[in-house]
């Protein structure tokens, strides 16, 4: 029975999309059923999300954490101030905190703008929501085995926990397990996005790798780089991504159907067992 131990014990989620919070999609559908099965297995759950501008704090019941808002993040030579906020999906127990901005996300839909453009500012506002959760999460003094990322808002935390964050107690010996989405992002982030990255050890250097110009798909490649683990967590994911993953050698979890509950545990179990 040994062998069987459930290892992944400690699972940080950190998702673009939860139902529901936002309309309903193959993501935001994961993202609440895969935390509430997984904590229904014993394991200890966090889950981050984007405070996108559609969301109606009032009746999702959204509020403030003080002791856990107010610092400042500094993207493109600014300040960002930090607002975490926190709500429970009805009829679980799975808590969520919302990473929110007043510049990046109050006032605003999530990838796209009315007219269906995708907002100019996009991959900052990954790069936000990737330092707020990990902030948040050493400041909660809570050591996940497994960060479980889902949505390109979540692409750049791989580069960032085995980079500017791997000295980190919270972080030094997590597992990060990458899940791959249908593209939902058309341009590219921008010329200055590499620039914007750059954060301690995620330096210059790191993402000389990457085009100047980087898109859904090289984020999505940096995401897999590093990752101890990706998943075909959608019926639309672009085979390209997936032959990328498996030229590096990483564990690849190929899409496993509807019933996916086993598969995902197991594949989070093996991760961890691995030394």
């Amino acid at each position: 029975m040994s062998n069987h131990n459930y290892m992944a014990k400690k699972i940080l989620f950190i998702n673009q999309e939860i139902s529901p919070y936002v309309s309903d999609s193959e993501m935001s559908a994961m993202g609440k059923n895969l935390p509430q099965l997984l904590q229904e297995k014993g394991s200890d759950i966090r889950t981050f999300m984007p405070k996108w501008g559609n969301i109606n704090e009032r009746r999702g019941q959204l509020h403030e954490v003080i002791r856990l808002s107010g610092m400042n993040l500094i993207i493109n030579e600014t300040d960002h101030p930090l607002i975490i906020k926190v709500a429970s999906i009805p009829q679980t127990r799975i808590q969520v905190y919302f990473i929110d901005n007043d510049d990046y996300f109050t006032k605003r839909l999530m990838g796209k703008d009315a007219n269906g453009a995708d907002y100019e500012d996009n991959g900052e506002r990954a790069i936000f929501f990737a330092r707020g959760v990990l902030e948040t999460v050493k400041k909660l003094r809570w050591i996940p085995d497994v960060i479980h990322c889902q949505g390109w808002m979540s692409a750049i935390v791989p580069l960032y926990i085995k980079t500017a964050y791997r000295d980190e107690p919270s972080f030094s010996s997590v597992k990060v397990v990458t899940s791959l989405f249908n593209k939902d992002i058309d341009g590219n982030f921008g010329p200055d996005l590499r620039h914007f990255i750059e954060f301690r050890d995620a330096n210059a250097e790191v993402l000389s790798a990457y085009p100047e110009q980087l898109d859904f798909n090289s984020l999505s490649k940096i995401a897999i780089d590093y990752s101890d683990g990706v998943i075909e967590a959608g019926t639309n994911v672009d085979q390209s991504l997936l032959e990328y993953a498996e030229g590096k050698g990483i564990p690849l979890l190929r899409y496993p159907g509807e019933d996916y509950k086993a598969a995902y545990k197991e594949f989070f179990d093996g991760i961890c067992g691995e030394e």
